[in-house]
């Protein structure tokens, strides 16, 4: 039997189940809370009263997705993609990237180290290979060029 939001508290309540499971950008909780029936004027308040309350949190979103996408040996453009593409600002991301003190040339080496268990490509195809993952994972051309020629920490 499906909740009914119906009310303030069931779309109180819903969001924060939502948010119990993991953080959540506010327009990601918008989304599913409209798709679970919720009257717009309804989910508006019950978001700002748990932003309110410190439950709901762009900041907190932000430092948690893109620290789960640098583990996972994703770069920053794909990232920085990736969170535009979900409603956020360009500045807040900027400014959770600053505050994120990941070291990508480091997680660049590591995420080529275990897809190319550290070999330089022998030719122009496997160099234009290991170019093409890499920036599919998001690093930037200038990175990827340095590691390949063996520089990246220069």
């Amino acid at each position: 039997m499906p909740v009914v939001l119906d009310t303030p508290v069931a779309v109180r309540r819903a969001a924060m189940d939502l948010l119990a499971r993991r953080e959540h950008s506010r327009v990601e909780l918008t989304r599913k809370l409209r798709k679970r029936g919720a009257p717009p004027e309804l989910i508006d308040s019950a978001l700002q009263r748990l932003a309110e309350d410190g439950l709901l949190s762009e900041a907190r979103y932000l430092e948690s997705y893109v620290s789960s996408r640098a583990r996972a040996g994703y770069g920053p453009q794909r990232i920085r993609e990736e969170l535009g593409q979900r409603g956020l600002q360009r500045d807040d991301i900027e400014q959770a990237m600053q505050r994120s003190d990941i070291d990508w040339s480091e997680n660049l080496r590591d995420v080529w180290q275990r897809k190319f268990r550290g070999q330089l490509p022998a030719d122009a195809r496997e160099r234009a290979q290991q170019g093409r993952f890499l920036a599919y994972r998001g690093y930037s051309v200038e990175m990827i060029g340095r590691l390949l020629r063996g520089a990246l920490d220069d």
